[in-house]
């Protein structure tokens, strides 16, 4: 058998594995890139001398821009930690740490640049959308109105039940805020009919010549004053 022969009686050799390509195929791939590519840089030198902003030219499978349907979450990234490699993104460009638009391969620090990217030209033709929105026609715009009315009417038949509840929950909270002065009070009076009665039962014990505290105040400051008494003067 010869050594190049294998098992099989076909020829074999040591690159027989490797994957073939089409040399042709790729440089026509090639040549096709580098027409774009010289295409795209005389459209953005043109926009450049024009004073105008250069987005990426419509290819006829956009479609029109309609409003968000999805709800991004920022608050569940706060507080968390994102491991990126050394260089993942310089600025904006690429991925790295902030929140990324994988359309257009940008990465932006906080969700004030993020909504006004997702707004921008760039990402709604990054996206497939032309940009532009679809003009209403009167039957949608009265059905619009209709759903708004409708909307309109049950938060008014709502606000009705919840003002019943709010006036009940007010009437509850003033009955405990007049109890609680009630409580109060009556313990003022309990207090000073207690102190009353120890007085009274102080001048039956010792008689009037005890002192009880507080019951001279007004005769001690007169008396500091040197004030005697406002008498009547006699004619």
């Amino acid at each position: 058998m010869s050594k190049n022969s294998s098992a099989y009686g076909q020829a074999a050799g040591d690159t027989d594995f490797r994957k073939k390509y089409d040399l042709d195929e790729y440089a026509a791939k090639a040549r096709d890139r580098e027409e774009a590519e010289k295409e795209e840089r005389k459209a953005r030198w043109e926009a450049k001398m024009a004073g105008k902003k250069y987005y990426k030219p419509l290819e006829g499978h956009e479609t029109l821009t309609t409003a968000r349907s999805g709800h991004q979450d920022f608050s569940k990234l706060v507080g968390t930690t994102m491991l990126v490699p050394a260089g993942a993104g310089v600025g904006k460009r690429g991925r790295g740490a902030g929140i990324y638009c994988e359309a257009c391969d940008l990465t932006f620090k906080d969700n004030l640049q993020w909504i006004e990217h997702t707004n921008s030209m760039q990402h709604q033709r990054n996206t497939g959308h032309t940009g532009e929105v679809r003009k209403a026609t009167a039957e949608e715009v009265h059905q619009r109105i209709e759903q708004l009315w409708e909307r309109l009417q049950e938060r008014k038949r709502e606000q009705v039940v919840s003002l019943q509840e709010r006036l009940e929950v007010r009437r509850v909270e003033d009955e405990k805020e007049r109890e609680e002065k009630r409580r109060k009070r009556k313990e003022v009076e309990e207090r000073k009919r207690l102190e009353k009665e120890e007085a009274l039962k102080a001048k039956t014990n010792y008689g009037e010549d005890v002192r009880i505290e507080g019951e001279h105040d007004e005769d001690d400051m007169m008396a500091a004053m040197g004030f005697t008494g406002f008498g009547v003067p006699k004619k």
